[in-house]
């Protein structure tokens, strides 16, 4: 491939990775300054990297520079760090606690729905950030951070803004120099810290005083009281540990299921038979009554929206992995510390796995037109032993935010211009505005 890669992979990465993929076939070679980077785009290949040569490869660069955020929580340790973290925090994602948080989730989306005024021009985007930062709010912290959440929600941009700076050459460098795009990102983490140490501490002062917390359904206690099961001496997670799994927890679930909501919002409003398919379901299913986790299973066309919407516009575009050991793929040797990237982005969209890919078209999800595909033709959450640990959560959530939503709300695009992708860690819609019809 042509040098200036990194470029044109700055202008526009998702043009850069298609593009790539396109001209250059399923394993493209090209290089970000020193580094080797390969774009895999064949899913039985990214299902090898993933799960059945795992072990070959640690996180990517961008994961190694989210460090500077998250700290060494699941999503960023490695090796037997990753996995004692993993086994901990597991049983807090288990079905019966999912199903806890469920009456959170519904609750919240209830009340947004029930203040949205007909007629409303809504920065869909925006709305649905602050509606999923009150629900993971509740769900991580148990207490209300409505006080804290213009704060939360414009430190979060800041922090998530520096991903973009995560492949320029000697960034690890330059990240510690007084620029003003690393100090922004510094002070960053510096609020959201304050908000996160805050509720730990209040929290480890209530064990104090009564020696447990048996009433709390929050992911905080539980990570409090969080034990390894392979370790019976295991006195638990410091207040650090405890602060890096609560911020990738908080992250993970605010910034991802609220641009998956923004996303499939802006997908219905330009299909009218979806939307009115949809709203036949929720009307039979639901009967006029608000959603319950038990319903999530029912809703079989809701949760087939959602999976479209997350194919066509994946919240996690992208991931990579380094390579530890050499490896060959697809026949062709790859050395060791090179970098291998898998763009969801780019298999989503793939006419192999997807005919006529750019349509939304979420009957794809039923049953007798899903089986034939390749397993990683679709990877939302990932795979392997890195797969997105609050997958279970998400899927929960996304399809009892859009039922409660659309029983009472349909969005139009009424004139406004359809959204542009913003690619940083998670894949944003900029400039989607939508008009609140009731229905």
């Amino acid at each position: 491939m042509p040098g200036g890669a990194y470029w044109a992979f700055r202008k526009d990465p998702l043009a850069f990775f298609t593009d790539t993929a396109r001209t250059h076939g399923d394993l493209a070679a090209f290089a970000f300054g020193p580094q080797q980077v390969y774009l895999v785009s064949r899913p039985e290949w990214i299902e090898d990297i993933l799960v059945k040569s795992a072990g070959k490869f640690a996180k990517g660069v961008a994961l190694e520079r989210a460090k500077a955020l998250l700290g060494n929580g699941l999503l960023t340790a490695e090796g037997p760090q990753h996995l004692k973290q993993r086994r901990m925090i597991q049983p807090l994602f288990h079905r019966q606690h999912v199903q806890g948080f469920a009456d959170a989730m519904v609750g919240h989306a209830t009340r947004w729905r029930d203040q949205v005024t007909p007629g409303a021009d809504l920065d869909i985007t925006r709305e649905m950030s602050a509606l999923t930062l009150a629900i993971v709010g509740e769900t991580l912290f148990s207490s209300d951070v409505q006080g804290d959440a213009d704060e939360v929600r414009d430190a979060l941009a800041d922090a998530v803004s520096g991903f973009a700076y995560a492949f320029i050459p000697g960034v690890a460098t330059l990240s510690k120099l007084p620029l003003p795009m690393f100090t922004k990102i510094r002070k960053a983490r510096e609020r959201l810290d304050r908000v996160i140490h805050r509720v730990i501490a209040e929290r480890r002062a209530g064990q104090r005083q009564s020696q447990a917390s048996p009433g709390r359904l929050d992911l905080v206690s539980m990570l409090l009281a969080a034990r390894d099961p392979e370790n019976p001496d295991d006195t638990g997670m410091s207040d650090q540990q405890i602060r890096d799994e609560a911020m990738t927890i908080f992250l993970a679930g605010h910034e991802t299921t609220a641009n998956a909501m923004a996303w499939t919002w802006h997908l219905l409003a330009s299909a009218p038979a979806v939307e009115a398919r949809l709203h036949e379901e929720l009307a039979s299913v639901l009967d006029g009554r608000i959603p319950a986790v038990a319903d999530v299973p029912k809703l079989e066309w809701t949760r087939a929206v959602v999976s479209e919407s997350m194919r066509l516009f994946p919240p996690a575009w992208t991931m990579g992995r380094r390579v530890l050991e050499p490896h060959t793929i697809g026949g062709h040797a790859i050395a060791k510390n090179a970098l291998v990237i898998m763009s969801q982005w780019v298999v989503h969209r793939d006419p192999r796995w997807w005919p006529d890919p750019e349509r939304f078209d979420p009957a794809r999800w039923l049953p007798s037109s899903s089986a034939s595909r390749p397993r990683y033709a679709y990877f939302p959450f990932g795979g392997g032993s890195r797969v997105c640990i609050g997958e279970s959560f998400a899927w929960t959530e996304a399809v009892l935010l859009l039922a409660t939503i659309a029983q009472r709300w349909r969005f139009t695009r009424s004139g406004h211009p359809a959204p542009t992708t913003e690619p940083r860690i998670t894949l944003k819609p900029k400039g989607l505005r939508l008009k609140a019809d009731p229905r």
